[in-house]
C-alpha cells in the first residue's frame, strides 16, 4: 500500500516537472544527513588507516583503494561534533567526486530516499555564528529531518586543499 502511494507520488512529481533525486542518508551522533547518491562509489566497512603527519584531526589518514591513495575524513570531526568510538556500524562512504576520491566515516548508513523539490527546503539562515555553506537544503521525509550536504563544495574547502598538501609531502 505504501509503496503505491510512493510511486502514484513519484508520477505526479514526474508529470509536475518535480523530479526527485536519491540521496544516501547516513547519521552522525542523532542527526541524519544525506549526500547526493550520484557521488557515492562504494560503502565499505572501516578499516585501518595510514596516518599522515601533521595533518588536521579530521583527516583520519589514508588508504588504498585498489591503486588509488584516498583521503579518509571523520565527519564527526570535521564538522566538530563530539568523537565517538568506531564500532560494527562504523562505515566508510567512498565518493567519487569531479576532482578526487574521497572517503567520510559516518556513525552508520541509514537508507537511500527519493526526494522531491517538495520535500527540500532551504536551509534557515543563522547568521555568521553557524557556516552552513556546506549545507544544501534539509529535506523532509514524514516525521524525519534530512541535512542535505555540498559534498562536492565541503571537499573543495581550504582545510581539504591542505589534506592534498600533507599527502603530497
Amino acid at each position: 500500500m505504501q509503496a503505491q502511494a510512493v510511486a502514484e507520488r513519484a508520477i505526479e512529481d514526474a508529470e509536475a516537472g518535480n523530479a526527485s533525486r536519491e540521496f544516501l542518508t547516513f547519521v552522525l551522533g542523532e542527526e541524519e544527513y544525506g549526500v547526493d547518491i550520484l557521488k557515492v562509489q562504494e560503502i565499505r566497512g572501516y578499516d585501518t588507516v595510514t596516518r599522515i603527519p601533521e595533518a588536521p584531526e579530521f583527516l583520519k589518514g589514508v588508504v588504498n583503494l585498489r591503486g588509488t591513495i584516498v583521503p579518509v575524513i571523520d565527519l564527526r570531526l570535521k564538522f566538530h561534533l563530539s568523537r565517538a568510538d568506531y564500532d560494527a556500524f562504523t562505515v566508510m562512504i567512498v565518493l567519487n567526486l569531479a576532482e578526487r576520491v574521497v572517503g567520510v566515516v559516518v556513525d552508520r548508513v541509514s537508507d537511500v530516499m527519493a526526494l522531491g523539490s517538495d520535500q527540500i527546503f532551504d536551509p534557515p539562515e543563522f547568521g555568521s555564528t553557524v557556516d552552513t555553506a556546506f549545507i544544501t537544503g534539509l529535506g523532509s521525509v514524514e516525521d524525519r529531518m534530512l541535512i542535505l550536504l555540498d559534498i562536492e563544495g565541503l571537499m573543495r574547502s581550504r582545510e581539504m586543499q591542505l589534506i592534498d598538501h600533507a599527502i603530497q609531502q
